[in-house]
């Protein structure tokens, strides 16, 4: 896999920033998506060269000033921004925002009564390894039939990479990949040794499928979005999802879905035994 996170995040957000959006023409004979690295780096008030050394992984440790200067330029957000720090420190081989601790499994129990308050919603928490720890009883009618509860440790990277049965359950597989890759990637990603060994074990059993994916996805997932389950008992559900990340001690974070319409909020229902209503769509 790449170790170059920071040359990868620059280039893709680079390719992703359209010319009039930035004030300059498109021009009618354009080879590369988005903007140049010239343009990038006037605007940036830095070096072609210099640019070109941070997207190849050659030169690893920007300044403040030039990562403030590439995030204006890039008109990067603020999630966008304390991410491309992040990887500037991740750079560094002796540096880890984990301290090298392992993942935090231990659910708090104010955390569990949260999970509580929010029945009859299907949400979850998880940790920085995508080990499901603790979810609502909507969450287990919804994730139980289609395998997503099996075994010891529940894991949704692995199950959506490695179990067949994800084909089945998520219509848009790929896009669903897609979150779960950049999830892992997420914070410390590759250099935290725990994250780093569940990469090389689903680089090794699915190749291309997940380790493509490691090359070319920048670790931001979506945090709220709507995502389609097919569901054995009820077919498919249409679900809006929200990601609200506990503090850095705890190191997880939960994810509470919700019907995106009416048929969903009445197939919710019915798989909760709940009064109709109880879910609203949203």
């Amino acid at each position: 896999m790449s170790d170059n996170e920071l040359g990868l995040f620059l280039r893709l957000r680079r390719e992703a920033v359209t010319p009039t959006e930035v004030g300059l023409p498109a021009g009618p004979r354009r080879r590369t998506p988005g903007l140049r690295r010239a343009e990038l780096a006037t605007l940036a008030g830095v070096s072609v060269e210099y640019v070109t050394r941070l997207e190849q992984g050659r030169d690893r440790r920007p300044s403040a000033q030039v990562l403030s200067a590439l995030a204006d330029a890039l008109r990067l957000t603020a999630n966008e921004r304390v991410h491309l720090h992040r990887l500037a420190k991740g750079a560094d081989a002796g540096f880890s925002c984990m301290g090298g601790a392992g993942p935090n499994r231990v659910v708090r129990p104010t955390v569990r009564a949260l999970l509580d308050r929010l029945e009859p919603a299907p949400a979850v928490g998880v940790n920085r390894l995508s080990e499901i720890l603790a979810c609502t009883d909507g969450y287990r009618r919804m994730a139980e039939p289609i395998g997503l509860l099996d075994g010891g440790r529940p894991n949704l990277a692995r199950f959506v990479f490695t179990d067949p049965r994800a084909r089945t359950a998520y219509p848009d597989w790929d896009r669903v990949a897609d979150e779960q890759v950049a999830a892992l990637k997420q914070g410390p990603g590759q250099a935290d040794a725990h994250v780093g060994a569940l990469m090389d074990e689903l680089t090794v059993s699915c190749g291309a499928e997940f380790a493509g994916r490691l090359e070319t996805l920048p670790g931001l997932p979506r945090v709220s979005g709507v995502m389609r389950v097919v569901h054995p008992e009820v077919e498919e559900l249409r679900l809006a999802y929200e990601t609200l990340e506990l503090p850095a001690d705890d190191d997880q974070r939960l994810v509470v879905h919700l019907p995106a319409d009416d048929a969903t909020a009445a197939a919710l229902d019915r798989l909760t035994g709940r009064r109709p209503g109880a879910l609203r769509a949203v």
